[in-house]
């Protein structure tokens, strides 16, 4: 089963440094039938100006992945670490018993990215931080895991994050079709171009849950560059 939710659908708000975009309930969206999707909580796609950010914060008992589509994040943290994602890169962070940290966009244009919430199987855990260049040529047969916390996926280079879910994700060529497996339910993320999935079309920002199936077919009516994540319920 197949359930798009269109770009113009999700909470909105604007905060001028900060033009964001919610899948699902946060800060002032608040939606009692978007609270989250199995053990995912949170997607925001946040647009951020030119030289802005979030000013030091605190998390505990969440795994947060940032994905920047366009332009570059630059984080810092009170475990010592300092790192700029740039376009087409991810980074995690595991905030267990405690973090705080800061995510600015110190570049001279605005940076888009998708953040990431999903809930971990376990609570209190050493705070973690780590980030990830992956190929940006097309893909072809399924996508590649970026993200995982998963056994089965300990030796495919991905960011580890502790909950027994994965995020994958890549480039598809105009026409070419890939076979995506899924191990729970899958939350789709079209960041750029336009997709289609049993002949429902999906375009750049659309989000979609893909449920009671154990594969689907992504046909990328353009080049398109897709996110899947695959969580299991909460």
């Amino acid at each position: 089963m197949i359930k798009i939710y269109p770009y113009e659908s999700l909470g909105h708000a604007d905060h001028g440094w900060l033009n964001a975009r919610h899948h699902f309930s946060f800060a002032d969206y608040q939606n009692r039938q978007r609270m989250h999707f199995g053990a995912m909580r949170v997607i925001n796609d946040d647009i951020i100006a030119a030289k802005q950010g979030f000013p030091p914060h605190p998390h505990r008992d969440m795994e947060i992945i940032t994905y920047v589509r366009e332009g570059a994040i630059t984080h810092r943290d009170s475990m010592g670490n300092e790192g700029r994602t740039g376009a087409g890169d991810i980074q995690v962070m595991s905030a267990g018993s405690g973090v705080t940290h800061s995510e600015f966009n110190l570049e001279d244009n605005v940076t888009r990215l998708y953040q990431i919430w999903i809930f971990p199987n376990k609570n209190n855990v050493e705070p973690a931080w780590d980030a990830m260049q992956f190929p940006k040529g097309f893909v072809a047969g399924k996508l590649p895991i970026l993200v995982s916390g998963r056994a089965e996926d300990k030796n495919a280079g991905a960011l580890f994050i502790n909950q027994d879910a994965a995020i994958s994700g890549g480039v598809i060529k105009a026409g070419s079709i890939i076979k995506q497996p899924i191990k729970y339910q899958a939350y789709i993320l079209v960041s750029k171009g336009e997709i289609s999935i049993d002949d429902q079309k999906l375009k750049q920002g659309d989000g979609a849950e893909i449920t009671g199936v154990q594969e689907f077919k992504i046909k990328a009516i353009s080049d398109a560059e897709v996110l899947v994540i695959d969580v299991p319920s909460r």
